[in-house]
């Protein structure tokens, strides 16, 4: 019985060892290297809009005039970039493409329209994308917006009753506009502001314009005007595009429409 007893004590401090050793071993802590913290990859570098140049050909690009960010954030600097280095200058190589080996080389742009065969569907779609960009970057600019003054401020009120009316009305073209077009504010004949819209790259100085008339402010609403900032909300992207209106520039095309 003694025997028995001291062979069931050894077992038990044998256990107790074992457990402590088994104990030990699971607390050990190896060191692991923490992983390195990740860091965003840089921003593509901006590109500079003076070094997008068209093919050789007699039109070429208008100066955008500011860097492709001065507008942001109402137009963000991708959409800009890819608006004038992309699309803008595709129009513009087009047409001189379209138009090579022709008499039209020689003429200018309105009057090029003037006599436009609206079944000449390249000339007709590129001097349009072509003439209705160069006018939309010419009447925005930085640190812009505001409401117009002088004369043409005067004529907005005569014309629409109010800048509020006129905001209305334009918004309202500008966002009824089914699918790819532009909304214009354009001068008569009979030297009145009227406001209408055009599909695809058309605008108020070709044959057939259901309101015809000089364009003094021009409003892209195709999506890649908009899209990347905006996605489907047309509207909002609108409402923006008052705060970069260059007033002064739409003044002196207005200016310039009534002496011709």
């Amino acid at each position: 019985m003694k025997k028995v007893k001291i062979f069931f004590s050894a077992l038990v401090v044998i256990a107790a060892l074992q457990s402590c050793k088994d104990k030990n071993e699971l607390e050990e802590v190896v060191d692991v290297p923490a992983p390195e913290k990740e860091t965003a990859a840089p921003a593509a570098p901006m590109g500079n809009p003076d070094d997008v140049k068209a093919e050789e050909g007699p039109f070429q690009m208008a100066k955008l005039g500011y860097a492709y960010d001065a507008l942001a954030p109402n137009i963000d600097a991708k959409t800009m970039e890819i608006h004038y280095s992309k699309h803008y200058k595709k129009y513009t190589d087009e047409l001189n493409k379209a138009i090579k080996g022709t008499d039209l080389e020689k003429k200018t742009i309105e009057e090029i329209f003037a006599t436009l065969n609206m079944e000449n569907k390249p000339v007709r779609n590129n001097a349009g994308g072509f003439y209705n960009h160069s006018l939309f970057w010419e009447i925005m600019g930085p640190k812009a917006g505001g409401e117009p003054k002088g004369a043409l401020a005067e004529a907005i009120t005569k014309d629409f009753g109010s800048y509020e009316n006129f905001k209305t009305q334009f918004t309202e073209a500008a966002t009824k506009q089914f699918g790819s077009g532009w909304a214009w504010l354009v001068v008569t004949k009979d030297g009145k502001l009227a406001i209408t819209s055009t599909p695809n790259q058309d605008n108020p100085l070709m044959p057939g314009a259901a309101v015809a008339g000089k364009p003094v402010l021009a409003l892209d609403v195709w999506e890649h005007a908009y899209y990347l900032n905006y996605q489907n909300k047309r509207p909002e992207y609108i409402t923006a595009f008052y705060n970069v209106i260059n007033w002064d520039a739409v003044a002196k095309k207005y200016d310039a429409a009534l002496k011709k």
